[in-house]
């Protein structure tokens, strides 16, 4: 069994993601790591260079600025990645998402012992997202969602975020996916507030967006929020340290939106019954 990792890149260190420890978190499962970077000035590139580990491969490219609709910029630079990928297993993680390194064992299992059922096309992993600070995430967004694809099927990325498998030219489903076995841990929303201000003044007209200043998290229904008591992978712990929110406090006179009615009444819904409604970009095997 081979497998691939890759990822995309721009501007990484100044817009604040952890992308020099979310490589080193995948190294060990891959036998090649696929590092799209495009142009940037804040020495992302070189950052990557010193890792100097033989597995990377690193291709630097041009972002199309006119590319606007969607955010699917982020769905070219993903597939020019993943298209140099050589595995029986391409495996995606983007520059704020870490592996755990007490579940690498059980990726890898799971990998080897689908690798010749050509009816599992992907793995899907649980996901913490954290928010405001490392001590907490959100539960509102997706909960779980596929990182692994099969890498001898047809399939596209819409945008940076899933996959659809193309089997006839004109339509794609969602790939049938089985569990992982593991979490990935996302930090983006607990960067830094001026890193996080950074980084969406750069991205917003990727969505056709002029994005008012960011001047922090507090601007959620708490209620999407849950406290986090595990450990975080090892990797990221100076991460946390240096460069993470600290405190999160809801801003003063918030009021509750439609959306948060909704959502208060699926976590009621899902409290009641045991069950996750959360979005899903697969269907699940198991």
């Amino acid at each position: 069994m081979k497998v691939s990792g890759f990822t995309f890149l721009r501007n990484a260190e100044e817009n604040g993601y952890p992308f020099t420890q979310s490589i080193r978190s995948i190294l060990p499962l891959v036998d090649e790591f696929i590092c799209v970077i495009g142009r940037s000035n804040d020495g992302t590139k070189e950052k990557v260079e010193a890792i100097k580990n033989p597995k990377i491969s690193i291709i630097d490219t041009t972002w199309n600025e006119n590319m606007r609709d969607r955010g699917f910029v982020y769905g070219q630079q993903k597939m020019i990645a993943q298209y140099q990928c050589q595995g029986d297993w391409a495996f995606y993680l983007e520059g704020d998402e870490v592996l755990h390194e007490n579940e690498l064992e059980n990726i890898h299992t799971s990998m080897e012992k689908y690798v010749h059922d050509l009816a599992v096309e992907a793995f899907y992993f649980n996901f913490f997202h954290f928010y405001g600070t490392p001590q907490q995430t959100g539960v509102a967004g997706y909960r779980k969602a596929p990182r692994i694809i099969r890498n001898s099927i047809r399939t596209i990325a819409p945008d940076g975020l899933f996959w659809l498998v193309l089997e006839k030219n004109k339509y794609g489903r969602y790939p049938r996916a089985r569990y992982a076995g593991a979490n990935i841990y996302h930090y983006g929303h607990c960067r830094s507030i001026k890193k996080m201000d950074k980084k969406l003044s750069q991205v917003g007209r990727y969505w056709e967006t002029t994005p008012p200043k960011f001047k922090g998290y507090g601007d959620i229904d708490t209620a999407e929020l849950r406290t986090f008591s595990m450990n975080h992978p090892a990797l990221m712990n100076n991460w946390i340290t240096k460069e993470a929110e600290k405190e999160f406090k809801q801003i003063d006179g918030y009021k509750l939106s439609i959306r948060d009615r909704r959502n208060r009444i699926r976590f009621w819904l899902e409290e009641k019954l045991d069950l996750e409604i959360s979005k899903k970009h697969f269907k699940a095997l198991d």
